[in-house]
């Protein structure tokens, strides 16, 4: 059984710990306790008692935390000096207690920065709650620890990074390490809160599950153990059992986007592939891949209103179809992508040029707003339609803005998602995949698989989870995964500059041999 895991943004953090707190009645110090010993643990795996170890503490919980954490590796004969930048009397109850107890031992207090008598920091400025832009000494103590040497552990997040979605609230601590309490936190997966985080720990604190299940999550990631979701290989199967997949892709001038989008399927375990292109792409994806079925879109009369006979076999015989990689946008291409998105009853997964021939035709409509036209989507295209946009799709599709979409990632997709009936896979360096107000984040992945053709090999992999019998919200999102571990596991071996979509194609199978090895 797969166990969802969940990341939650500021609001939910707090419903849990307040849940916690006021209806379980765990006490907020146990939970502080706790928050310390997780984040002293981790220090000392990294460092030694020679290490002068400073901790820069806040007014709130956070910085309780943080007094804590230096209490403990005080008793265990650490050299550490507590900053307190809080005014004692605008502290919560348990950072005052926290601070007596601190006063009580004698512990060093510094009354200000001292870059170089430090080689170690632990962050306990600000917590999850952190909404306003950071100024004053804060910002200066911030700068003055970003330009040190010294190695940085942050409590909870970095101090100056937004829960919600990572943005940077003015400045923000570049951590070596992050860890993070109960929850793993949306500001930490999404950029720039990732760069900020450094290796990030999700330390279980004593949140009870019903605590987590009182409020609505709807954001979560995978892991690795939720390759366990790819489906298995029967013993008595042939290659009919694996499904059949439609590429519709490539024109007279293009033809490399239907050779990767094809090859991935293959790859990723669809037993039959075919691939419906323009007839002078023939000769090369029958050399490149002679393992795919043939067909020319060259050949059938699409000058007329009524649909080919040819076309509808074609749509029939698929499992899954896909449409649009490397197809164009001109009239041809236009007409062509209506007739196979009105007379499809496949599972339908748009991509590139359509995508694009689908936001011009919004346009002719006269349809400028984003939310109208979100909603004619739902009209125009059939139920758990899959479109996979990169961010200039997406600006052409909703007619917003790039750096729009780019800084509000998750109000976009949740936006894309409300009470919808199309699945988006949205590629960014931290792709979303959102569908009926569920919003999965990707965590694998790396910028060497910012180059040409990785999308259309991503769309390959959807349309082999499908066409192998997954349901096409969890089929998307686990293609989505699956595409970025071979990515990871291609820059291993070619490195990021020199890495290539068809180099994450053959990466593939290391990904399925961890599959395997699960069992």
């Amino acid at each position: 059984m797969v166990i969802m895991k969940y990341a939650v943004d500021s609001k939910q953090m707090k419903e849990i710990d307040q849940y916690t707190i006021d209806q379980i009645k765990i006490p907020a110090m146990v939970l502080m306790e706790r928050a310390a010993y997780a984040v002293a643990e981790k220090v000392k795996e990294k460092v030694n008692k020679s290490d002068r170890i400073l901790v820069i503490c806040g007014a709130g919980n956070n910085g309780g935390d943080g007094i804590a954490i230096g209490r403990i590796l005080y008793l265990q004969g650490y050299q550490v000096a507590i900053l307190f930048l809080g005014e004692e009397e605008k502290s919560t109850e348990q950072t005052k207690a926290q601070l007596s107890i601190a006063m009580n031992l004698k512990i060093r207090m510094e009354n200000n920065y001292k870059p170089d008598e430090y080689n170690i920091i632990i962050d306990a400025i600000f917590g999850v709650g952190l909404t306003r832009e950071v100024t004053g000494i804060w910002k200066e103590i911030i700068r003055s620890m970003n330009a040190s040497d010294a190695t940085v552990f942050s409590v909870d997040l970095p101090s100056g990074i937004s829960a919600d979605d990572g943005k940077v609230l003015g400045i923000a601590v570049k951590a070596n390490f992050t860890i993070t309490f109960g929850y793993h936190k949306r500001g930490l997966l999404l950029y720039p809160g990732k760069e900020y985080a450094g290796e990030v720990s999700v330390a279980d604190i004593g949140f009870p599950e019903c605590a987590a299940e009182k409020i609505k999550r709807n954001c979560f990631y995978f892991d690795q153990e939720d390759l366990k979701q790819i489906p298995l290989r029967a013993d008595y199967s042939n290659k009919g059992t694996y499904g059949r997949v439609l590429i519709i892709a490539g024109n007279k001038e293009i033809s490399g986007a239907a050779y990767l989008s094809a090859k991935a399927a293959y790859k990723s375990g669809a037993g039959l592939v075919k691939i419906l292109t323009a007839e002078e792409n023939r000769v090369v994806l029958q050399s490149l891949l002679p393992e795919a079925l043939f067909a020319s879109y060259s050949k059938l009369p699409l000058d007329g209103e009524e649909i080919p006979n040819e076309l509808l076999n074609l749509l029939s015989w698929a499992s899954v179809v896909v449409l649009g990689p490397g197809l164009g946008t001109d009239e041809f291409a236009e007409r062509f992508v209506w007739k196979v998105i009105t007379n499809t009853k496949s599972m339908l997964i748009l991509d590139a040029d359509a995508i694009t021939l689908i936001g011009k035709r919004l346009d002719e409509k006269y349809i400028l707003d984003t939310t109208d036209r979100i909603k004619e989507l739902q009209k125009l295209l059939p139920d758990k339609t899959i479109l996979t946009p990169h961010l200039k799709e997406l600006s052409v599709l909703l007619r917003k803005t790039i750096p729009d979409i780019a800084h509000n990632l998750i109000d976009t997709a949740d936006q894309c998602s409300y009470n919808s009936n199309l699945i988006y896979a949205i590629k960014d360096a931290r792709s979303i995949v959102s569908y009926d107000n569920q919003l999965y984040l990707n965590v694998s992945g790396n910028n060497g698989m910012a180059t040409g053709g990785s999308g259309d090999v991503l769309t390959g992999i959807i349309a082999a989870m499908i066409a192998q019998g997954m349901k096409p919200y969890e089929a998307t999102c686990l293609a989505v995964y699956i595409h970025g571990l071979a990515g990871d596991e291609a820059a291993k071996r070619m490195g990021r500059y020199s890495l290539l979509a068809s180099d994450i194609i053959d990466s593939l199978q290391w990904v399925f041999q961890k599959r395997i090895a699960s069992l």
